[in-house]
C-alpha cells in the first residue's frame, strides 16, 4: 500500500512539472558524442527544440539546460530586430537630412551645408554619393562656408574600439553613430598585375587628406595569410602603408578595415567625396549642429527596415544592430541612448513576450553583460512565428548550407538559423523545416572554452531535429 503511494505520488509530480522540464529528453547521442569530442561537457549545452505554432504550455521536444541564463553572443539581434519590426514596422525608414543657410548664385552657396543623421544603419559609400549628387541637384557646385554634420540623434559616450576584444581595426568593432558613413571602415581592393609585377590598390570611400599607396609587389607565396604578407602600416591615420608584398596566387582581393581613427571618418569621407564629384569646399567638414529655424531641402531615406534586417541577420552585422537598438529610444524619446534603449526592449520583452526578462546591452551580442535563457528565445521566437511580420523575420535568417553566417554550415536540411559566435560562445535559434512538412523553433547555445570546436553538435541538431515527425 505504501509502495503504491510512493508510485502515484511519483508519476503525479511528473505530470505536473513546469512546460520548461516536461519531457525533458536525453540529448541525442550524436550530439553527446561530438561534446565529448569537443572536450565540453553537456551542461554547457542548453536546448530547446518546440513546435513554432504551439503556445509556451505546449511541452518542448527536447529541452536540456533550458532555464539557464546565458551568454546568446549575436542570438541577441533576434531580440533586437524582432522587437523592432513590432515597434517600429517593416516599412520604417530612415532619414538622412540636408539643409542650407544662404543662397545659391551661378552655383555657388553662400553659406554653409548641414547635414543631419538620424542612426541610418546602411550609409554605405554609393548612398553618400547619391546625397552629394542632390545637393549638386540644388545648382551648387562650390559651398563658400563648411560642411557641418550633425551627430545629435544619438548621445553616445566616447567608446575605445578596442575595449572588447583588442582589435581596433575590424569592421565588426565599429562604434554606432548617428551619422554612421559606410559602418567608419575602409574597402581596400587588391588586383594583380602580372605585367607589371604590382597588386593594383583601389580604396572607398575617398578620404580627404589621407594617403593611401596605388600598388604593391606581386610574390609568389601562398594565399593562407595574404592581409600579415602586406605588412600594414597603420601607424599613422594619414598616411596607410603596405611594407610587404601581395601573394600574386590570390586574385582579386577585397579586405575592409576600420578607419584607424575613426572620429575622423565621416569628415574626411564626405569631403573627399564631395572633392570626387567635382564639389569645391572653401570651409571645413566639422561637427555641428542644425540651426533651429533651417527647413530641410532634402531627405535621402534609407532602404526599409525589412531590408536592413536581412544584413543585421544574414552577415550578423554588430553596428548596424547598435544602431537599431538605439533607434528604439530615438523613435520613443527624441534621442537614442543606451539605457533608454535598454529599457524600451525591457519593457517590450514584458508586454510582448514575458516570463524572465533577458540582460540587454547594446542589443548586438558583442558584449559580455547580455543575458538570455534558450527558453526565452524559444518563446520570443515563437511570438514572431505568429506575429503580422513573420515573413519578414524569416527572410533575414540565414538558410542553412546556402548564405550568410550559415554558408558553411554541414547540416544537410532546410532551416533558417541565426548565428551567434563569440570566443566562448557558440549558437544557432531559429526554424527548422522537418520531414513531414511541420515547422519546428531550434535553440542551441554553448558557453564554454571550447564552444568553437564543438560546433558540430549544433550541425547535428539542426538535422535532428529535421528528422522529428510532431
Amino acid at each position: 500500500m505504501r509502495m503504491r503511494l510512493i508510485i502515484a505520488v511519483g508519476v503525479w509530480w511528473l505530470c505536473h512539472l513546469p512546460v520548461a522540464f516536461a519531457h525533458n529528453l536525453a540529448l541525442p547521442a550524436p550530439v553527446l558524442a561530438a561534446l565529448q569530442r569537443a572536450k565540453v561537457p553537456s551542461d554547457a549545452l542548453h536546448v530547446v527544440v518546440m513546435e513554432a505554432n504551439g503556445s509556451q504550455k505546449t511541452s518542448p521536444l527536447l529541452s536540456h539546460e533550458a532555464t539557464t541564463s546565458i551568454n546568446p553572443a549575436s542570438l541577441i539581434k533576434l531580440a533586437t530586430t524582432i522587437a523592432a519590426l513590432d515597434l517600429l514596422g517593416p516599412t520604417f525608414v530612415w532619414r538622412t537630412s540636408v539643409y542650407i543657410d544662404g543662397p545659391v548664385r551661378d552655383g555657388v552657396l553662400q553659406g554653409n551645408v548641414y547635414v543631419r543623421g538620424s542612426g541610418d544603419p546602411r550609409l554605405v559609400v554609393e548612398r553618400v554619393w547619391l546625397l552629394m549628387r542632390r545637393l549638386q541637384g540644388l545648382g551648387i557646385q562650390k559651398i563658400q562656408g563648411d560642411i557641418v554634420l550633425d551627430r545629435s540623434a544619438f548621445d553616445l559616450p566616447e567608446r575605445n574600439p578596442a575595449s572588447f576584444d583588442g582589435e581596433p581595426l575590424r569592421p565588426y568593432n565599429a562604434a554606432p553613430d548617428a551619422l554612421l558613413v559606410n559602418f567608419k571602415s575602409l574597402v581596400f581592393q587588391f588586383t594583380p598585375d602580372r605585367s607589371a609585377n604590382v597588386a593594383r590598390i583601389h580604396v572607398e570611400p575617398p578620404m580627404a587628406g589621407v594617403q593611401f599607396p596605388a600598388t604593391v609587389a606581386l610574390s609568389n607565396a601562398d594565399c593562407s595569410d595574404y592581409r600579415s604578407s602586406l605588412r600594414p602600416d597603420w601607424a599613422d591615420p594619414l598616411r596607410i602603408r603596405f611594407t610587404g608584398s601581395f601573394p600574386a596566387v590570390c586574385g582579386e582581393k577585397i579586405w575592409p578595415v576600420a578607419y584607424p581613427a575613426p572620429q575622423q571618418f565621416a569628415m574626411r569621407a564626405i569631403a573627399g567625396m564631395w572633392q570626387q564629384i567635382g564639389g569645391q569646399l572653401t570651409g571645413q567638414v566639422r561637427d555641428g549642429l542644425v540651426p533651429a529655424n533651417l527647413q530641410a531641402v532634402f531627405a535621402l531615406e534609407s532602404p526599409a527596415l525589412s531590408e536592413v534586417i536581412r544584413d543585421i541577420n544574414k552577415f550578423s552585422n554588430n553596428v548596424m544592430a547598435q544602431q537599431l537598438f538605439l533607434t528604439l529610444s530615438l523613435q520613443a524619446r527624441g534621442s537614442g541612448n543606451w539605457d533608454a534603449s535598454r529599457e524600451a526592449m525591457q519593457t517590450w520583452w514584458r508586454d510582448r513576450i514575458g516570463g524572465e526578462v533577458p540582460v540587454f546591452d547594446n542589443g548586438s551580442g558583442l558584449s559580455r553583460e547580455e543575458r538570455i535563457s534558450a527558453l526565452g528565445l524559444a518563446r520570443l521566437l515563437q511570438f514572431a512565428w505568429g506575429s503580422p511580420t513573420m515573413s519578414e523575420l524569416m527572410s533575414s535568417l540565414p538558410v542553412s548550407g546556402l548564405d550568410g553566417t550559415l554558408k558553411r554550415s554541414k547540416s544537410q536540411s532546410i532551416a533558417h538559423l541565426k548565428t551567434g559566435s563569440l570566443r566562448d560562445v557558440a549558437g544557432i535559434a531559429g526554424y527548422v523545416d522537418t520531414a513531414n512538412g511541420k515547422r519546428l523553433i531550434l535553440v542551441a547555445v554553448l558557453n564554454h572554452a571550447n564552444a568553437q570546436a564543438a560546433r558540430g553538435a549544433l550541425d547535428l541538431l539542426v538535422d535532428w531535429a529535421a528528422s522529428q515527425k510532431p
